[in-house]
């Protein structure tokens, strides 16, 4: 009963009349830093995919090895080193943690660079990984314990913009640096500037006090594993949220992870235009689509939690058409324009989740709700989705020699079908439950 007061308490703050509370400069400045960390951590994880062609022209790597790198043996190491991380960070200091971690991903991408072999970049981007898994799941519990209810939407739509800045950054800095010198260098200078920034981050980031903004008293309780574990997969809500994410990044991992690749090879392109254009489209697209996700989470759950639901639902169907346009356009300048709709509108459902799921739960369960969010919908999308379609271009090319890839992309098209069902399974259950309090 308690669990259920603090967690209403919460929402009804979010959701009151009243002006909400509103954050101090250092939690800005502390927003600001997290936010840069995580523009590392996608940049290092996205590297792979800027720089696919020239990995594959120098270690002699097929699509599907693309693929089971960025994808399969990328996701076992982060999805399932995050819960124990998580169950750590919950009952220790969470700074000191991503500290730690922002290291370790930090050397492994300079190891990357140093590769001689596809068995040594497979290990080091494993290790990347291994790194990685304790990076957003502190960071998303931190910024929770410096903003209030009603204000953690945007907060947190304001720190997700890292993978799309860390995304354009990767594709102009590591495709300008290919173009220019060697692949291996843009590994090697990241991973230098993720050290430097491991080392300044306990200096600007504080540990807040867990819960402060709850309600919770001073010595909250720490949060057990198992319960906590229990607790995540067996509440409808939070396992369809997780599920329908996964099932949508399904589709940007797969897509995202061949989508330079598919430039080049198929649609003509070259690294110096994919450094420029590319970067654009990328950068603006996915930044305002998550933005404007975050603002839009804030503004209508002050009055009802279906937003949580619907905004993935209508962003990911007005997609559609888009995607498939981009994935047939003969050009790649019309395949460009088409793909500003996609990156605009595939990832609101990444504010959506995260909020739900910080909102949803004990401030001592943060930290691991968080890290199993993203084990559910990391392993399915960040593990299965460049697998697969990695498998499905080399299955094609043989009956498509010419353009495998594009008929890899066109299967993730009823991907998004799934995603949307389960949004929509997720919108009847808070309809329901607001019918029954409205009673």
């Amino acid at each position: 009963m308690n669990d259920l007061a603090r967690t209403s308490d919460a929402a009804a703050a979010a959701r009151s009349d009243r002006p909400l509370p509103v954050p101090d400069r250092r939690a800005w400045v502390v927003l600001a830093m997290l936010w840069f960390v995580y523009v590392l951590n996608f940049l290092d994880r996205q590297l792979m995919s800027i720089l696919a062609k020239p990995i594959q022209d120098t270690l002699n790597v097929t699509d599907g090895q693309l693929g089971l790198i960025g994808g399969l043996y990328f996701a076992m190491f982060y999805c399932f080193i995050a819960i124990p991380v998580g169950w750590l960070a919950d009952r220790t200091n969470r700074v000191a943690v991503l500290s730690l971690a922002c290291g370790i991903w930090s050397a492994a991408t300079v190891a990357c660079g140093l590769s001689r072999s596809y068995g040594e970049f497979a290990f080091a981007r494993m290790t990347v990984g291994f790194g990685e898994a304790g990076g957003v799941p502190p960071s998303y519990a931190i910024i929770t314990d410096y903003f209030p209810p009603g204000r953690r939407g945007t907060a947190l739509g304001i720190y997700n913009l890292g993978p799309p800045v860390g995304a354009a950054l990767g594709i102009a800095f590591g495709g300008a640096i290919a173009a220019a010198f060697n692949w291996r260098y843009a590994f090697i200078v990241l991973g230098l500037v993720g050290l430097v920034a491991a080392a300044v981050l306990p200096m600007i980031v504080k540990e807040p006090r867990r819960g402060a903004l709850d309600g919770v008293g001073a010595k909250p309780e720490k949060a057990a594993f198992w319960p906590t574990l229990r607790m995540f997969f067996s509440r409808p809500t939070l396992m369809l949220a997780a599920l329908g994410s996964g099932a949508t990044q399904f589709v940007t991992y797969g897509l995202g992870n061949f989508t330079t690749l598919f430039l080049m090879r198929e649609k003509g392109m070259t690294l110096s235009e994919v450094a420029v254009w590319y970067a654009l489209v990328v950068g603006v697209g996915m930044s305002a689509g998550i933005y404007v996700s975050g603002r839009v989470i804030d503004h209508f759950t002050r009055k009802s939690k279906l937003v949580y639901a619907m905004a993935p639902v209508i962003s990911l169907s007005l997609a559609i058409p888009f995607y498939i346009g981009f994935v047939w356009a003969p050009t790649w300048p019309l395949a460009l324009a088409f793909l500003i709709g996609p990156t605009f509108l595939n990832y609101f459902y990444l504010s959506s989740a995260v909020a739900l799921v910080q909102e949803e739960v004990r401030p001592e369960q943060r930290v691991m709700s968080g890290a199993l969010l993203l084990l559910v919908m990391n392993f399915i999308g960040l593990g299965l989705g460049p697998t697969y379609v990695g498998a499905a271009s080399d299955f094609f090319r043989a009956s498509h020699p010419h353009n495998s890839l594009q008929m890899a992309l066109f299967t993730l098209v009823p991907i998004y079908v799934v995603a949307i069902g389960l949004f929509l399974w997720l919108a009847r259950i808070f309809r329901r439950t607001e019918a029954r309090q409205a009673a």
